[in-house]
């Protein structure tokens, strides 16, 4: 139907861009638009990438740059490298980023200098902490945009705020509405996490943490860690610890073992997302579990002092509790007892449809 475009290109390179840009690239596949998908490799273990492609029945990337771990600037420089070369290659009518992660840099430079228009998927979230890597990403791939997808009015005013043009931006929602929705009833009927780990439904609490700010300090980590240990211990609750890589390396290090937490290697989507939605409060310093909490109605505690989802917090899915004891203590006792009534201020099921009807006109005004 659409074979008179020539291709959209995705960029990812993580866990969040895989999960929330899966929709978008299986709205190409069911509209058969043709498209390429670049990986860069930034996240590389088999649980947070082979794994997450094959729980979301995604198509094996066209190209993998493998670029690994490496300091911010060196890994940024080499997929800007790679990324350059394939789209002097592939030659697509545009190209769509997703995000913060040092691939949608990378990849929205690339195809600037190469005066490819760039779609931001996600633009307009702001933490106002410049000390995080992320923020300065987010920032500069807005300006560098030609268009930009934003969740939300209140992302939509941050980037007006900043000199942005209002023509260039489009109020679409959010993509991670449609995996999380589309994506619940699968994991319900797939998944027997509960009962592998021996879990009852709203009788457990779910950690992530993997910021730098949070693992980097083996004080400030092991205090996180007795925090909940104490919190299991009081409720009666287990902590279910899905690990991240570097987070553990940390833990293996400093020989930290927590008493009342239960540390899983990196979970599937599915795995994950059930865990999620059963769970009597989710406790987290990733952005994207705010969202896919907020989503599933899912009480949520931040271990963090800001966040670049304040609308979570405004409409009462989500506490920020940042990292001193007695504030997680007090959030944990709120989110407990909470109504989960919440709206979803990420936009109605469609949203990855109606993004990709965009990009096509989009590329039709500049052909």
């Amino acid at each position: 139907m659409y074979q008179t475009y020539k291709k959209i290109v995705f960029i990812l390179g993580t866990r969040p861009e895989i999960i929330k840009l899966s929709a978008l690239i299986q709205t190409c596949i069911k509209l058969t638009i043709p498209f390429t998908l670049i990986h860069t490799g930034q996240h590389y273990s088999y649980e947070l990438d082979t794994l997450i492609f094959n729980d979301l029945e995604l198509p094996e990337p066209s190209y993998n740059l493998h670029i690994g771990s490496a300091p911010h600037g060196e890994q940024t420089g080499k997929m800007l490298i790679g990324i350059e070369q394939i789209l002097l290659k592939e030659k697509p009518d545009i190209v769509l980023v997703l995000g913060d992660p040092n691939s949608a840099l990378a990849g929205a430079l690339a195809a600037a200098k190469l005066h490819i228009p760039v779609c931001h998927i996600e633009a307009g979230r702001r933490s106002y902490n410049r000390s995080m890597l992320e923020e300065l990403n987010r920032l500069m791939i807005d300006q560098i945009a030609d268009y930009l997808f934003t969740p939300n009015e209140w992302t939509r005013q941050n980037i007006l705020k900043e000199g942005i043009p209002d023509n260039r931006i489009i109020v679409s929602g959010d993509p991670i509405v449609d995996v999380v929705t589309s994506s619940k009833d699968t994991a319900a009927v797939c998944s027997d996490i509960l009962q592998r780990l021996s879990l009852e439904p709203e009788k457990y609490f779910l950690l992530t943490l993997h910021r730098p700010e949070n693992t980097d300090s083996p004080n400030k980590l092991q205090t996180i860690l007795n925090t909940l240990d104490f919190i299991s211990a009081k409720y009666a609750y287990p902590v279910i610890f899905p690990c991240h890589p570097r987070t553990k390396k940390v833990l293996a290090m400093h020989k930290l073992i927590p008493e009342n937490i239960l540390i899983t290697e990196p979970l599937g989507y599915m795995d994950f997302l059930q865990l999620e939605t059963h769970a009597s409060v989710i406790l987290t310093d990733s952005g994207s579990m705010q969202e896919e909490a907020c989503i599933l109605h899912t009480p949520c505690v931040t271990l963090r002092d800001d966040t670049e989802r304040p609308e979570t917090v405004q409409i009462g899915a989500n506490i920020l509790a940042g990292t001193r004891p007695e504030s997680i203590l007090d959030a944990v006792e709120a989110m407990l007892h909470t109504e989960r009534k919440w709206p979803n201020p990420f936009g109605e099921p469609g949203v990855s449809e109606r993004i990709i009807r965009d990009v096509l006109h989009i590329i039709t005004k500049i052909a």
